[in-house]
């Protein structure tokens, strides 16, 4: 049978004083003597009491507690930037609440509002690919809780941000590939409300204009996800053009892979007639035939700078009116799915 924790009134009573007296000799207070104080720690010892932290620190206006919100937790990009959170936070005293928003706005509101209940000390959050609004952020900020974002930006939204340049990245990506001497290039694209997806967008238009290659909107696939069925999807349309792309540039490196398991299965061979580029280079993606070039993101340092801004916002008070807005360089790793430089 279920048992409850023992409570100061449960030591209280057995002992026949009053609730204070047992609260005050718990902390050696000197106006409690020595026989009260040992009968008080040795009943405590007996019936296993164990304080109430979450109410000693809502007592104190702190509850050491940091949310953390990220449209899903199983993929390497957001379990890396999760990984460097937890370090920076491991040795400081708080604790972490994670949750997933799995894309949707109105869970991404509703868990804001569950965290703001329990009073978080702060937030780092990456907003869903719905979130087109920052009032429910707001009100957490009016609240006077200091929210980070971080991989994904909330445009009008003025807090700390830590994000990665997308549009280099996508521009090395696609400027690479010219320079292999791919002309006609695909790009398979996120949805376009999400702000990473139009740096990215925007990245592969402007390596196209500087090396005065006509943009061709039917090169252009627009898919509502980022997984590799979506990749599938985007594939399976260009199989159908008269004229086949030499080069694809993915959202991300799921969507390649689904997009190269189609072409493969086509009988089309990679690099030597379409190469692939993918973009955040997860661990598996080098395990592919042929091994997939990617863009590298500096996930894990996102996440650990993140976690320091919001730290400092936390222990330093002084800084909470200004807001820092960090971007972090991408690199392009360079596999067998392109071809080589000529």
């Amino acid at each position: 049978m279920y048992k409850s924790p023992a409570t100061l009134s449960d030591i209280a009573r057995q002992l026949n004083i009053s609730i204070s007296t047992v609260s005050r000799a718990l902390h050696d207070h000197p106006a409690i003597s020595k026989n009260t104080k040992t009968k008080v720690i040795q009943l405590a010892k007996k019936l296993n009491y164990q304080p109430n932290m979450l109410a000693l620190n809502l007592l104190n206006k702190k509850t050491n507690t940091i949310g953390i919100i990220v449209p899903e937790i199983t993929s390497y990009y957001f379990s890396s930037v999760i990984h460097g959170i937890q370090d920076l936070f491991s040795n400081t005293g708080y604790h972490l609440i994670i949750s997933q928003s799995e894309e949707s706005f109105k869970k991404e509101k509703s868990i804001l509002e569950a965290m703001a209940k329990i009073r978080v000390d702060g937030l780092l959050i990456s907003p869903t690919s719905k979130t087109k609004s920052s009032g429910h952020f707001n009100k957490l900020i009016n609240d006077g809780i200091p929210i980070v974002l971080f991989d994904r930006d909330c445009p009008g939204f003025s807090a700390d941000k830590v994000l990665v340049d997308d549009y280099d990245g996508a521009f090395q990506a696609v400027e690479y590939l010219i320079r292999t001497g791919c002309r006609r290039i695909a790009h398979i694209s996120a949805p376009p409300n999400l702000s990473i997806s139009m740096h990215r967008l925007n990245g592969y238009l402007d390596a196209l204009k500087k090396h005065q290659i006509s943009m061709d909107e039917k090169l252009i696939f627009k898919v509502s996800g980022f997984t590799p069925e979506h990749g599938v999807k985007a594939a399976k349309q260009m199989l159908e053009m008269a004229e086949l792309p030499d080069a694809v540039f993915a959202f991300n490196d799921g969507i390649a892979i689904g997009a190269m398991y189609v072409l493969k299965g086509a009988g089309i061979q990679i690099p030597n007639q379409i190469s692939v580029v993918g973009f955040d280079d997860e661990p598996h993606s080098s395990y592919f035939i042929p091994p997939l070039t990617s863009v590298w993101q500096p996930v894990y340092d996102m996440g650990l700078l993140s976690a320091r801004i919001l730290l400092s916002k936390l222990t330093d008070k002084s800084q909470k009116e200004s807001f820092r807005d960090e971007m972090l360089k991408p690199e392009l790793i360079v596999r067998e799915s392109s071809k080589k430089l000529l």
